[in-house]
């Protein structure tokens, strides 16, 4: 006789009290905080990453680049894969695969293989990510689903705040390597627990074919043009190339998105003037954010001279600043509107950015190093959770999901673009990472472009974005949404969103 099918449906609604619902979201919550974890930390271990591996600035910003360009290029994909083979199947085959490249990366001989790895370790978190939420929306019980994902969210926002000190302790002490390695030990945790407590589900009005073309296309253009960035210095004909073909694969991805019946991203979900302007915005912020965080670690280090340990936990007051406030911006922008926070929000990040120009050799941390990362913070507690409210109540309900997947699919290529163009913009040459002199006055012009892309997120806020955010997120979401964009109550199918 034929094997019988998995019963993939959500089965009985499953109680947060129980014993079930805590294994549920412990693994929701190790899952997610993997990739989190993975996003702060190795920014503040790429200097020792160079000098290790003699590697000049390129190789430091592929480092960054190959884990975004994956994630981003996939990221939408993923979900759809969730949806129609099961979340908890595609779950742990992404945690599997992440701590895979997590091992490569921490036995890397060289930077080519680093790289390569983290190209997989991307892979991983496009098709762990989605599911991180999608597990808690089909087996957690409606009446607890809201403390669920609030849970899941704290929980996730105090990895965020661990992670640069987290990072920078092992990166001074361990080794850099055990910023990778640390993700493995998480994930033996995470899939046995995943499989035997973690009920299947699917959507089962998933159907049609996957855009396979769309996403290749929308990849190969992020990956060339990106290349074409990083390293435009040589002006050599393969740059040139590179440019040219990622330009024609952008129009082609166009193109065919606007022809295919199930695009990855359909371009009727433009037709709403307010997700249009808004996701405007969060290409400007969000390369400025980017650019911002990338190059802070080096200065402080390269410039500064603070140990990584400090270097990362100069980041804290950032990350406190929005578990603590978030919720009540949240809150604020539901009642008076978007466009004051989403104009508001940029411009105080842009002071904070200026404000980084008094950083320089032996600087301060208590006088130079905190009012930035304090105005910084107070920026994007003021931007992030009424840009996530007002993305998803500017779409149909039953696209929210697919909305906000849009949203942190543009927020990652944003700054994947940031991290590749901001040391040309900026002059800073192939080996300026080690020289103080060099890299600290390449620093000043490329605050000055961060500042610029803020001001332009504030413009475009303050001309186009109009009518008031409907209440789309439940309160206790809006911390994590800082970072990942998830809707309380998407249609399950149009759950594609991932921890940032």
């Amino acid at each position: 006789m034929p094997a019988e099918s998995p019963d993939t449906s959500p089965g009985p609604a499953i109680a947060l009290a129980s014993a079930r619902g805590r294994w549920i979201l412990l693994t929701t919550v190790l899952g997610s905080t993997m990739a989190m974890l993975d996003g702060t930390v190795v920014n503040v271990a790429l200097p020792r990453i160079g000098e290790d591996l003699d590697a000049d600035l390129a190789v430091l910003q592929w480092t960054v680049n190959a884990y975004l360009l994956t994630l981003a290029g996939l990221i939408l994909v993923g979900g759809s894969l969730s949806d129609r083979f099961g979340r908890r199947r595609i779950f742990t085959l992404g945690v599997v695969w992440f701590a895979v490249g997590s091992l490569l990366c921490g036995l890397a001989p060289n930077a080519g293989v680093l790289i390569a790895a983290r190209a997989l370790q991307g892979i991983g978190g496009a098709l762990l990510a989605p599911g991180s939420l999608a597990l808690i929306q089909a087996s957690i019980r409606a009446d607890d689903r809201g403390r669920a994902i609030g849970l899941w969210s704290g929980l996730g926002g105090v990895g965020a705040a661990v992670g640069p000190f987290l990072g920078g302790w092992l990166v001074d002490g361990p080794g850099w390597r055990w910023v990778f390695l640390l993700n493995v030990p998480l994930a033996a945790v995470c899939v046995p627990v995943a499989l035997r407590h973690v009920p299947e589900s699917r959507d089962p009005q998933a159907h049609g074919r996957f855009d396979v073309a769309g996403a290749a296309l929308g990849a190969g253009a992020l990956g060339l043009v990106t290349y074409a960035l990083i390293e435009a210095r040589s002006g050599s004909a393969a740059v040139i190339v590179a440019a040219v073909l990622g330009v024609l694969l952008g129009a082609a991805f166009v193109y065919v998105e606007r022809r295919r019946a199930d695009a990855m991203v359909p371009p009727d979900i433009f037709a709403s003037r307010q997700f249009t302007a808004v996701n405007l915005v969060t290409l400007c912020v969000y390369a400025a954010i980017g650019g911002f965080f990338f190059l802070v670690v080096l200065q402080l280090q390269v410039v500064s001279g603070y140990s990584a340990l400090v270097a990362g936990a100069a980041m804290l007051p950032t990350t406190l600043l929005m578990l603590l406030l978030s919720a009540r911006s949240g809150e604020l922008g539901e009642r008076i509107g978007p466009r004051i926070p989403l104009t508001v929000g940029p411009l105080l990040c842009a002071v904070g950015t200026l404000l980084m120009l008094r950083v320089g050799p032996a600087a301060s941390y208590v006088q130079d190093v905190l009012p930035a990362m304090v105005v910084m913070g107070m920026g994007l507690v003021a931007l992030v959770a009424p840009l996530t409210s007002t993305v998803l109540a500017s779409v149909d309900p039953g696209r929210a999901g697919l909305a906000s997947g849009i949203n942190n699919a543009a927020a990652r290529v944003a700054g994947l673009l940031a991290v590749a163009a901001l040391p040309l913009l900026s002059g800073m040459g192939p080996e300026s990472y080690r020289s103080a002199t060099q890299f600290d006055a390449a620093f000043g012009r490329a605050m000055l472009w961060c500042t610029g892309a803020f001001l332009a997120g504030a413009a475009v806020a303050w001309v186009t974005v109009r009518s008031p955010a409907s209440k789309a997120c439940h309160p206790q979401c809006h911390t994590y949404c800082a970072v990942s964009a998830p809707p309380l109550e998407p249609r399950e199918r149009g759950d594609r969103t991932a921890p940032g």
